[in-house]
C-alpha cells in the first residue's frame, strides 16, 4: 500500500491516539471509534485505507459516534505499511497491542 509521507504520519498519529488493536476472536481488526462530528476524517481513512468499513453513526449514553474498522484483506495489505512505520519508538504502549494483536491472531 503505497502512501506518501504526510498520509503515512496522519495515519500513524490517528492509530496511536485513538486505535484500538485487536480482534473478534475470529479475525483480527483496527478499530478507531470517534465522535459524529469527524464524519470527514473518517471519509479520508475510507479513500485512504483500501478495504476499511465505516459503521454508525450510533447513539449511546448521550454520544453520537462512527466507528472506522479495517479486517480481512484490507488489514493485510495495511499491516506491510505499519510494519516499517517507528511505533515502537514512538509509543512502546500502542505497539505492544499491536504486537498483541498480531500474535494472537497469527498475523
Amino acid at each position: 500500500m503505497l502512501m506518501d509521507d504526510f498520509t503515512r504520519g496522519f495515519l500513524l498519529g490517528l492509530l496511536v491516539g485513538e486505535g484500538h488493536f485487536g480482534g473478534d476472536g475470529r479475525q483480527a481488526q483496527i478499530t478507531l471509534r470517534m465522535h459524529a462530528r469527524h464524519r470527514r476524517l473518517f471519509e479520508w481513512l475510507l479513500k485512504n485505507v483500501p478495504g476499511s468499513r465505516l459503521y454508525g453513526p450510533y447513539s449511546h449514553g448521550g454520544r453520537s459516534y462512527y466507528q472506522w474498522m479495517v479486517r480481512g484483506e484490507g488489514l493485510k495489505k495495511l499491516l506491510p505499511l505499519l510494519d516499517s512505520l517507528p511505533l515502537e519508538e514512538i509509543d512502546p504502549v500502542t505497539f505492544e497491542k499491536y504486537r498483541r494483536m498480531k500474535l494472537n491472531y497469527r498475523l
